[in-house]
């Protein structure tokens, strides 16, 4: 018999315990911070949804590598075990350790990039584009048309716009140092791309002699959903799904602080030995010698043991299941969110959710606060602040206004997601309270982490007693 209860595939080791604030010490917590959820003290939260990097529990086997960890400066043992771990799933010719994933960005789109050349994605992430934009480049996001339609249920919304790449190609090859694919699709929803649509993309940089490279932070939970939802896939292993993306490819950038389940870490992989050579060149001016990167030995062994367990089908069918119990949850709440649920987060639709706040107003920034204000809850706005701005310093909406509710790895239990439940639909049912917001201070890049914002209208002092008297009775 098939039982509909979640059971997780492990057991708690230790715990951390968890600080209950009052609605008013969030407000105030909240306006210190400009209105701006990175800039809280993380004791302030209570269900920290902001991101899946480097938030996740490390397992028992894990800290167990730790103590295997050697720190020798060069030829460290750890590092022959991280290798192995690596071209076990990633079988490139030379893989290169960071500290973290953006670092292998800034050293590949250092190496290739640069003023006049275009580098398409599905769509670029924050960092990613931001690290090809630094070099002068352009980044071009080429997502097919439903995923740009948040309830559109299509199985494979993170796939590119093959023919738009194809036309761009067509035009502009010689300007394209590499096409990206990032699986999953963060920026569009969490969203998968498909072995076929891979395949295709393989073609078009074939026809046009271009390198084709993955960002692959979040390979494994893409592999599950090829698994259940690609025909022909079904009876295949995650791992063996993971070397076919490896196989269509030229190489990769990662974040270890994702689906490898580790802290910290990430690597630049490739098969080009003079692409390489430039990396690693790069490598030991900002991050350290090839063999550790900018890593602890102790590191490099969580990420190899981390790498082992990733692929587990176990542990995959309770995370993709628990992410979208939350998702599924919110859907019957009438919460309008992304369809169908990724893998690493639910994404809600703050533009659909609040049709009384222009995109230029901030939709999600302003869902985001709220959710912090009525239960301690931390997402991330993925929207016209994090995407608005364009490299000129003009300004216009994002294609959509998301907040990111991020699941940490084997961190949250159920009683958790049932919580975040509540303080949605609580929020949901008081939409159209909420106003916009203004950005009073940002930097010229990457803005959404250190903005300081300000209300463009407060909602009435009622309203603001009930978000304090619903925020009591839910902590």
């Amino acid at each position: 018999m098939v039982y509909r209860t979640i059971i997780e595939p492990f057991r708690i080791h230790s715990v951390e315990p968890l600080r209950l604030t009052t609605p008013e010490h969030r407000r105030e917590a909240i306006e210190a911070a400009g209105l701006n959820l990175f800039g809280l003290h993380a004791d302030d939260v209570l269900v920290d949804l902001l991101t899946d990097s480097g938030t996740g529990a490390m397992s028992r086997d894990q800290w167990a590598a730790v103590q295997h960890g050697d720190e020798s400066y060069a030829g460290s043992p750890s590092w022959y075990v991280f290798l192995e771990a690596v071209q076990e799933l990633f079988p490139f010719r030379h893989v290169i350790p960071t500290h973290q994933g953006r670092a292998a960005e800034k050293i590949l789109f250092t190496a290739i990039g640069g003023a006049g050349k275009i580098v398409p994605n599905n769509t670029h992430f924050d960092t990613t584009r931001a690290n090809v934009e630094f070099t002068g480049a352009e980044a071009v996001d080429l997502p097919i048309p439903e995923a740009l339609e948040p309830s559109h249920e299509h199985p494979f919304k993170g796939n590119m716009d093959v023919d738009a790449l194809e036309r761009l190609l067509a035009e502009r090859a010689a300007d394209v140092p590499a096409v990206f694919v990032t699986i999953t699709n963060n920026s569009g929803g969490g969203q998968p791309v498909s072995l076929a649509n891979l395949r295709a993309v393989r073609a078009a940089c074939d026809r046009h002699g271009v390198p084709l490279f993955l960002d692959a932070c979040r390979f494994a939970e893409n592999a599950w959903f090829v698994r259940e939802r690609e025909e022909g896939q079904g009876d295949r292993s995650v791992a063996d799904i993971v070397r076919e993306f490896a196989s269509l490819s030229d190489g990769m950038t990662m974040s270890a602080k994702k689906d490898p389940l580790a802290n910290i870490g990430g690597w630049l992989a490739c098969d080009d030995d003079a692409l390489a050579e430039r990396c690693r060149t790069l490598l030991v001016l900002t991050e350290g010698f090839p063999t550790y990167g900018g890593l602890a030995g102790r590191d490099l062994e969580a990420i190899a043991q981390g790498l082992h367990e990733a692929v587990d089908h176990d542990y995959l069918r309770y995370r993709i299941r628990s992410t979208a119990y939350l998702g599924d949850a919110l859907t019957r709440a009438g919460v309008p969110v992304v369809r169908p649920i990724g893998g690493h987060a639910v994404y809600l639709d703050a533009r659909g959710l609040l049709p009384q706040i222009p995109p230029l107003e901030y939709p999600g920034q302003a869902l985001a606060v709220e959710l912090y204000l009525a239960g301690g809850v931390r997402g991330c706005e993925i929207g016209t602040v994090m995407f608005g701005r364009r490299p000129d310093g003009s300004e216009h909406p994002a294609a959509m206004d998301l907040v990111r509710l991020a699941i940490p790895r084997r961190t949250y239990t159920q009683s958790h997601v049932d919580y975040v439940i509540e303080v949605c639909t609580d929020v949901a049912a008081r939409r159209d309270e909420l106003r916009g917001l203004r950005i009073v201070e940002e930097p010229p890049a990457l803005r959404h982490f250190t903005a300081r914002f300000e209300r463009l209208g407060a909602p009435s002092s009622d309203a603001v007693q009930r978000t304090c008297i619903a925020g009591r009775g839910t902590t």
